[in-house]
């Protein structure tokens, strides 16, 4: 399992980390999963059930929260 704000992508909006300020997309991954993959930017499938959700990379595997 991996974080969803670590990598080389942002996990809410897809973009690289280092191109722009993510401080939006931060706040939204404290309510809400990642869509994107961090490490290789896929879009991931997610599932969301009323005690938690997972996040799915086809490439790396789950996040869970």
């Amino acid at each position: 399992m991996t974080e969803p704000t670590t990598g080389e992508y942002c996990g809410h909006c897809g973009q690289p980390l280092a191109a722009e300020d993510h401080a939006t997309c931060r706040t939204r991954l404290a309510m809400e999963p990642p869509r994107f993959c961090t490490r290789c930017r896929r879009r991931m499938k997610v599932q969301v059930t009323p005690r938690d959700w997972t996040a799915t990379c086809v490439e790396h595997g789950t996040v869970s929260g």
